[in-house]
């Protein structure tokens, strides 16, 4: 991997061999110890599939890959915002760092699934008609209609981009609890170069969605060899439906990290909602207690950082 110095200011690049990941980073001058501290624009070069990444909140993230615009679970009502279901109640506890009106033109929604308010609320779900497409469970586009196209497990989509790549956009394996609670059916997304054949050392963004650790996610890594991994973290709890978490704890994101040992880990869905068991800090520890720290990049709200996969 090498880290591009003086992104921002147009200089041409230093070259530094930094190893497999990142530990000095530098950008307009200002230097940075790890890519927990990015708060502006850098760029780490892996390969030909460049990520631009601005986390909104919550589960919601814009994406800018080869010059196409997705977003991921749209969350855009304001703090304080109640949910009432008959079994349970979601609350949000953040305001989203970007407004609808200043997203600017979508391709495509990645949404793991539409049935949970935390990962599409009601001003989510009234932006999904202005989108090119929305790329869902097959459930969750039965339900959706219009634009929505669902996609099962491994199966995926081709998306031509402005810069003339083609995306490939696959849907992955995910459940959301543990086994005998499921809240699923969800999806999660890998990204690549269509050009680029399915196979362990093919680069690729990965969107987790709403998953815990289990072996069904195993074989993404042999599918591909992920660069950056979105993770939907924060151990999700709803008393009313069970003691178990329903997204990735900690712990489980320190064993997708293993699973992907040559991925940035960029945490997302672990604060903004009143049901996360575990935050910044708790991922943070556990990283740092596994020697895995300094594979940990945290997007800070409304800030773009631009990666490569």
């Amino acid at each position: 991997m090498t880290v591009y110095d003086e992104v921002c200011d147009g200089v041409a690049p230093a070259h530094q061999n930094l190893g497999r990941f990142p530990r000095i980073l530098s950008s307009g001058g200002r230097q940075i110890r790890s890519c927990r501290q990015l708060q502006f624009d850098d760029t780490i070069r892996m390969s030909n599939l460049t990520l631009r990444a601005t986390y909104i909140g919550g589960p919601t993230a814009l994406l800018e890959v080869a010059g196409l615009r997705l977003l991921t679970d749209p969350t855009f009502d304001p703090a304080g915002t109640e949910y009432r279901t008959p079994v349970y109640t979601l609350r949000k506890t953040d305001d989203p760092a970007i407004a609808t009106e200043a997203l600017g033109a979508i391709d495509a929604v990645l949404l793991s699934h539409d049935h949970h308010f935390d990962n599409l609320d009601h001003a989510g779900r009234s932006l999904l008609p202005s989108v090119r497409q929305v790329l869902t469970t097959p459930a969750g586009a039965g339900r959706l209609g219009g634009n929505a196209v669902g996609l099962a497990t491994w199966e995926h989509v081709d998306l031509a981009a402005p810069s003339e790549q083609t995306v490939r956009i696959t849907s992955t394996p995910a459940r959301h609890g543990p086994a005998d609670g499921d809240r699923g059916p969800v999806t999660g997304f890998l990204l690549t170069d269509a050009r680029d054949a399915q196979a362990p050392t093919t680069p690729a963004i990965y969107v987790s969605g709403d998953t815990v650790w289990y072996e069904g996610l195993r074989p993404i890594a042999e599918r591909a060899d992920v660069k950056v991994a979105l993770l939907f973290l924060g151990a999700a709890r709803v008393r009313e439906v069970g003691p178990a978490h329903l997204t990735f704890a900690a712990s489980e994101g320190v064993a997708a990290a293993r699973a992907f040992p040559h991925a940035l880990i960029v945490p997302l869905h672990y604060a903004g909602w009143g049901h996360f068991s575990e935050g910044r800090a708790e991922i943070q520890r556990a990283f740092d207690e596994a020697g895995l720290g300094e594979r940990l990049c945290w997007l800070e709200p409304g800030v773009a950082v631009t990666l490569s996969a």
